[in-house]
This record gives C-alpha cells, sequence and structure tokens, in this order.
C-alpha cells in the first residue's frame, strides 16, 4: 500500500440533539455551504416527528439503519472481464449511503404534495422508518444485485 493511513475526522455532535449522525444529515442536507438553513431544516422535520407523538432520534436512527444496506456489488477486472463482485457494506459506508439515499429521494418528491423540503424529509423519514418509501426500494435493488451475482462471490478480493 502507497501513502499513509487516512482517518476520518470525528465529527461534532449537533447542539440539539448531541447527536453527531443528525450532524452528518445536516452536512449531506446542506447546499452551497448554507450550514444554518439546513440545519433550520433538519430541526424543522424532527420537530414535526416529535408533533406527530414520535421519539425523532429513535425513528431517524431506525430509519438509517433500516435503509443502509448490508451487501452491494463492485466491479472487479478478471482476465479482460468485468465481474459483478458482491461483497458486505462495511459500518461506515452504511450509514453514508442510507442518509445520502434519504435526502435524494426526500428530494425527489412532488412539489403537488410536499411543499417545503422539510415536510419532504419527514415523510421520507418515516417511510424510510416503517420499511416503506423509495429509499427502501433502492435498498432493496442493491440487495438483488448482489444476491444475483452471488456466482462471482468467490472473486472477493
Amino acid at each position: 500500500m502507497r501513502g499513509k493511513k487516512t482517518y476520518s475526522r470525528l465529527l461534532p455532535a449537533d447542539a440539539i440533539y448531541s447527536n453527531r449522525l443528525v450532524t452528518r444529515f445536516i452536512n449531506r442536507v446542506m447546499m452551497s455551504g448554507k450550514k444554518t438553513i439546513a440545519s433550520n431544516l433538519v430541526y424543522k422535520a424532527l420537530e414535526t416527528i416529535k408533533d406527530k407523538g414520535e421519539d425523532p432520534i429513535k425513528l431517524f436512527e431506525t430509519a438509517i439503519a433500516n435503509v443502509g444496506p448490508k451487501m452491494e456489488v463492485r466491479t472487479k477486472r478478471v482476465g479482460g472481464a468485468s465481474y459483478q463482485v458482491p461483497v458486505e457494506v462495511r459500518g461506515d459506508r452504511r450509514i453514508a449511503l442510507a442518509i445520502r439515499w434519504i435526502v435524494e429521494f426526500a428530494k425527489k418528491r412532488s412539489n403537488k404534495e410536499y411543499h417545503t423540503f422539510s415536510e419532504k424529509l419527514v415523510v421520507e423519514l418515516m417511510e424510510a422508518a416503517n420499511n416503506q418509501g423509495e429509499a427502501i426500494k433502492k435498498r432493496d435493488t442493491v440487495h438483488r444485485m448482489a444476491d444475483a451475482n452471488k456466482a462471482f462471490a468467490h472473486f472477493r478480493w
């Protein structure tokens, strides 16, 4: 291996919930460096979940855990041919993919039903916590791909 091993820096916990996962989520929602706006959107969404009688942090963590994929496919070249090799997803990447998919599909929701981004986020988080919604479909698609390519598992590195 060339070079030095990289270390990921530890993110500070967020101001209201003292949770590092919420900080990562806010950073993913953030656009053009506008962190205050992103944190306001996320906190508003979590507040709405609280108003519906749910524990916002527990629901948020459940949604992240449900969406995170356990297996994915990686491309590996062997003798001039490319194979889709199923690989187990490690913890940090699993969380990163879950956050990415939840934010992505919340942004894609129609503007007819939900007007603000925080409303879209609430619905996506609630559906993800109940094993429904677009982010869960994405996870299932990734799992199906990994399952379909089990024959190439012996190419794992």
